[in-house]
């Protein structure tokens, strides 16, 4: 898939150097054809990293995306520029009068408080509740998962005894979902979170329903039936070196903090990461886009 994205983000040459089709501004506007809209609420400190890792996973099927950046505006990041966001990122009040075939939530390190103790919630109440008439399709990732189920389902989250950090196994609970199409019976996907939504609150709720499960982790992938919402546990658009930067940085800092499960060789973190999600990590994004965004969007937004 061509993702349409600024020329200078620094996603953009990076992808590129991948050999990842992206296409320019000045190309897409003499295409005779409409892209998929998507929008990337991103609430990751991190937010090249993050922006660059799923934009990599959108880019992978012969659809055209463009892709808008949205940032929270009542919360300060720390982490990169305020040139980068202002050159790149829109404010919920630029986006509100707009429509879009798909959204994605990105997760937060906020995941211990509560929903209300987030210092940007109310805004982003605000968001979530503009996606339900502007937005066709909405993926939330981690964190983002998390508060979507307590504000439209009110689904609770808990917090864990000890962090869910590592690889983990799943296995499909509905396997004829068009979401895992493609995947194993049993896939893995990275987890990295202080915090699970139960599959015994998930189930109770007939709006909602549990596509795959991990025995070690809990849920990894969830939706609602009417296929507007989509509620993904993890990480599968995380890099190789993703754990290991988390887990470097916190043993750096002195926290006491386990070596990720099932990914180091032998758990032995002297060793390089094996890389066993990709493919369907993959999946799940050109899955989403395809049979629950592409296939079922209306040509014209306005009519959303």
């Amino acid at each position: 898939m061509p993702i349409r994205i600024p020329d200078a983000l620094p996603a953009t040459s990076i992808l590129e150097g991948e050999n990842i089709f992206v296409m320019t501004e000045h190309r897409a506007m003499h295409q005779d054809i409409r892209p998929l809209r998507v929008l990337l609420l991103n609430l990751m400190p991190t937010k090249i990293v993050t922006e660059t890792q799923i934009m990599r996973k959108l880019s992978n099927t012969p659809l055209q995306i463009e892709v808008d950046l949205l940032r929270i505006a009542s919360h300060k990041s720390k982490n990169v520029s305020a040139d980068h966001l202002e050159t790149f990122y829109r404010t919920f009040d630029q986006v509100r009068d707009l429509r879009y075939d798909g959204m994605i939530i990105t997760g937060a390190p906020v995941e211990t408080l509560d929903f209300e103790s987030v210092d940007y919630w109310p805004e982003l109440v605000e968001i979530m509740d503009w996606s339900l008439t502007n937005v066709h399709s909405v993926l939330h990732v981690c964190w983002g998962a998390q508060a979507a189920l307590y504000h439209h389902y009110g689904v609770p989250k808990h917090n864990l005894s000890e962090k869910c950090f590592g690889v983990f196994e799943n296995r499909l609970i509905k396997p004829s979902s068009p979401l895992v199409r493609g995947f194993n019976d049993v896939s893995m996907m990275p987890h990295s979170r202080n915090s699970e939504t139960r599959y015994e609150d998930i189930v109770a709720n007939q709006k909602l329903e549990v596509i795959s499960y991990s025995d070690e982790c809990g849920v990894s992938i969830a939706k609602s039936i009417d296929s507007k919402h989509f509620f993904v546990f993890g990480h599968p658009e995380y890099d190789r070196d993703t754990l290991k930067l988390e887990y470097d940085r916190d043993v750096a800092k002195g926290i006491d903090i386990k070596v990720p499960k099932n990914y180091y060789p032998n758990d032995d973190p002297s060793q390089d990461p094996i890389v066993s999600w990709r493919a369907e990590g993959q999946l799940i994004y050109t899955n989403w886009l395809n049979y629950y965004v592409y296939q079922t969007t209306p040509y014209d937004l306005g009519t959303l």
